[in-house]
């Protein structure tokens, strides 16, 4: 079988510098942790939000005050959550999301995936559910685990950069933090959706990889975590007035796209590494990512700020956030063993909307205090719009109009690109090796490395 497809291994990453003169709205205030609400709708206390094995989270180091959205009160169509998520959109571009009574069973196990369901045509996708999402987490974290014992030179194998592709193996200190070069301090592996969907052909993968019993896993948290993204592109998609299903469609499950899961894996640094970058300032450049981590180490730029703010892992809760196409962040709150979810809105939303949706700009340091020598580890779901959709402000809203006569036709003349392009430009421009400068996003200025 060949190890290759046109789909998943293209060519170098092309070296054109993306367009850095979006217009930003205006710096909005941020929300605060105390805007939660429980199963029962009442204030949680912070005990209710902690991971109590492992050591704490230090309430001395500045932390970013999200709002905090229901699963549950967004499936139900809740007047007053959908709002507040159009507005946390528009101004921070990262919230978290309560799963926790997020449940609506789309079979019997829990899990319908669409290669199993009469929906050929994926014009529903798939149903949310926060309590299989976070089940599905749950397995997927020993998998990497094992993913990451295996030996250097092995996991090396499955590095496909040199064949033009992100999906696979990238070591520790192969990608870049700033335009120094100066080396990250992280390792992943990315699973290729469409690998996993049958939609493309089967990448190599290790042992531990291969099996039935993980791709099932690896599926299930594919098409929960795709559920939860579409029903917020759904809401966004109503609240710019845009013609019906305009977003989902451009974003659907079995689409060829560059949808993929990643495992994330920060081993601790020396004291005197302590403020090395694992992951470097960044937009991200899909449309929404989907992560779960329980330690902290994620920080964001608040608009208009100059200093970083930790993102506190909320037990049960996920974190959305919009990046260059969209920025939001979604918490899940739940057992001590269900890990932190964070969404993320990407590159793509923010070009689509003129920059109506705010990405923001964020990193990854080691965890601060008592967590500083553990190893940190992330889930991460990225969705991305399909491979051949231009990159460039959607039809049909007079919202983006407007904001596009705001700019004063700014961007009018910008470079367009396929999603395809894009990621590969993106992801593989901050491989060691790779461009740096033409790896940036819609961050443009905000830049501070």
């Amino acid at each position: 079988m060949s190890q290759t497809t046109t789909t998943q291994l293209g060519s170098e990453a092309i070296a054109h510098h993306p367009p850095q003169n979006y217009t930003l709205p205006p710096v909005p205030a941020l929300h605060h942790l105390d805007d939660g609400i429980t199963k029962n709708g009442t204030q949680d206390s912070g005990d209710d939000l902690e991971f109590h094995d492992l050591p704490p989270f230090p309430d001395d180091v500045p932390t970013a005050p999200l709002l905090r959205l229901s699963l549950k009160k967004l499936i139900d169509h809740d007047s007053n959550e959908e709002e507040r998520l159009w507005q946390t959109c528009r101004d921070v571009g990262f919230f978290y999301l309560d799963l926790r009574d997020g449940d609506q069973p789309s079979s019997a196990n829990g899990t319908q995936h669409p290669s199993q369901s009469n929906n050929s045509n994926d014009k529903s996708g798939p149903t949310p559910n926060g309590a299989a999402l976070l089940n599905h987490a749950n397995q997927l974290f020993p998998i990497g685990e094992k993913v990451f014992s295996l030996s250097t030179a092995e996991k090396q194998t499955y590095d496909f950069k040199d064949q033009g592709s992100y999906f696979g193996y990238k070591g520790l200190g192969a990608g870049v933090v700033d335009a120094k070069g100066t080396k990250d301090a992280n390792e992943f592996y990315n699973v290729s959706k469409d690998d996993l969907f049958g939609i493309s052909e089967v990448l190599p993968a290790p042992e531990v990889l291969k099996g039935e019993e993980s791709r099932e896993i690896l599926r299930g948290f594919m098409t929960e975590a795709h559920g939860v993204v579409r029903l917020l592109l759904g809401v966004l998609n109503r609240k710019l007035g845009l013609p019906a299903r305009k977003l989902e469609d451009l974003h659907r499950l079995m689409g060829v796209s560059g949808d993929q899961v990643r495992w994330v894996r920060s081993p601790p640094k020396p004291d005197q590494d302590a403020n090395q970058l694992a992951l470097g300032e960044h937009t991200d450049f899909g449309s929404v990512t989907v992560l779960f981590n329980r330690l902290g180490g994620l920080q964001i730029l608040p608009p208009g700020g100059e200093e970083w703010c930790y993102v506190k892992p909320l037990q049960g809760h996920c974190i959305v956030n919009l990046g260059q196409y969209f920025t939001t962040y979604i918490p899940l709150v739940g057992r001590s063993s269900w890990r932190l979810l964070t969404m993320k809105l990407g590159d793509a939303m923010v070009k689509f909307t003129s920059g109506v949706l705010r990405s923001n700009i964020h990193r990854v340091v080691n965890p601060p205090g008592q967590q500083a020598d553990q190893t940190r580890m992330s889930l991460v779901y990225f969705a991305r719009p399909e491979d051949e959709v231009l990159l460039k402000p959607l039809e049909g809203s007079e919202i983006i109009d407007a904001k596009q006569r705001e700019n004063g036709g700014a961007g009018d003349d910008e470079e367009v690109i396929t999603s395809k392009e894009w990621i590969k430009r993106r992801a593989l421009g901050r491989r060691t090796g790779g461009d740096y400068a033409a790896s940036h996003g819609t961050e443009g200025g905000r830049m501070k490395a």
